[in-house]
């Protein structure tokens, strides 16, 4: 009896630094999860603070639903207006800017709607509605979603149709669905470039102010949500906003191009 209980306390000496780890919910894009930026940047600030990070990777919508709830005790998104919303209504509090990139719009070298090369995106958005080009969606409520819904209705535009495909997925789903449908999509640059060598998808429209996307990192408000780890949330908006953070966001790569650029 005393060696099965000997076996047992070892077993919680051992186990007890796992359990005792600070964790931390992250809710955030999807975008930031397939371009593999997060992979880069999570494992400095946990070894730092010896914690784990939770990340939960959804549509901006989604994560800040998440942080409504306190579900999460930190989201990193990319939906400006959204953001402030989540501020504003006292649900969120000490908001940073962290990195931006920007969208563009992808499609087949074909391109049947004729857009390539167009500088400004409505128009190219209403040139594909014009078309009844395929067009996949993001149809998923996230900051992607968000700043097409804005596109087509700045072109005049509500999309339907056989032409016009919700997935309801991840960025990196929805440009696979393209490719295999030679169709349109609007994607964040990052993710795009993690996917370039799995699509023959091409940019065909870029560099619209329109296009500009910022990434935020919130703390979910601690007055709402007693349970919020406030310490290890500063912390890691903190880190976010270090140079050491910054230097990792500026030199990560893929196929030797830059996918996010940070906050001034």
């Amino acid at each position: 009896m005393f060696g099965n209980l000997a076996i047992i306390l070892l077993i919680l000496i051992l186990a007890f630094p796992a359990f005792a780890m600070d964790h931390l919910r992250l809710a955030t894009t999807t975008s930031t999860e397939n371009s593999g930026l997060l992979a880069e940047l999570l494992p400095p600030f946990e070894k730092a603070n010896d914690c784990q990070v939770d990340v939960i990777a959804v549509g901006t919508g989604k994560a800040i639903k998440l942080g409504e709830t306190g579900d999460v005790d930190v989201l990193l998104v990319h939906a400006r207006s959204r953001e402030d919303k989540f501020v504003a209504e006292g649900f969120g509090v000490d908001r940073r800017d962290v990195m931006y990139n920007d969208f563009v719009i992808l499609g087949p070298a074909a391109d049947p709607a004729g857009i390539s090369g167009m500088k400004a995106a409505a128009p190219a958005m209403g040139k594909i509605a014009a078309a009844q080009a395929t067009f996949v969606s993001r149809g998923d409520d996230s900051g992607t979603h968000t700043r097409e819904k804005q596109l087509w209705k700045a072109a005049g535009i509500n999309p339907e149709g056989d032409w016009y495909l919700e997935a309801g997925r991840g960025m990196g789903e929805v440009i696979t669905m393209a490719t295999e449908r030679e169709g349109y999509t609007l994607s964040d640059r990052g993710t795009y470039l993690a996917f370039k060598t799995k699509t023959d998808l091409t940019i065909l429209v870029q560099g619209d102010p329109g296009l500009f996307n910022p990434y935020g990192a919130i703390m979910v408000n601690p007055v709402k949500h007693r349970h919020v780890r406030i310490d290890l949330a500063k912390k890691f908006l903190d880190f976010l906003t270090s140079d050491p953070a910054r230097r990792l966001i500026t030199t990560f790569r893929v196929g030797g191009e830059q996918l996010f650029y940070v906050a001034e």
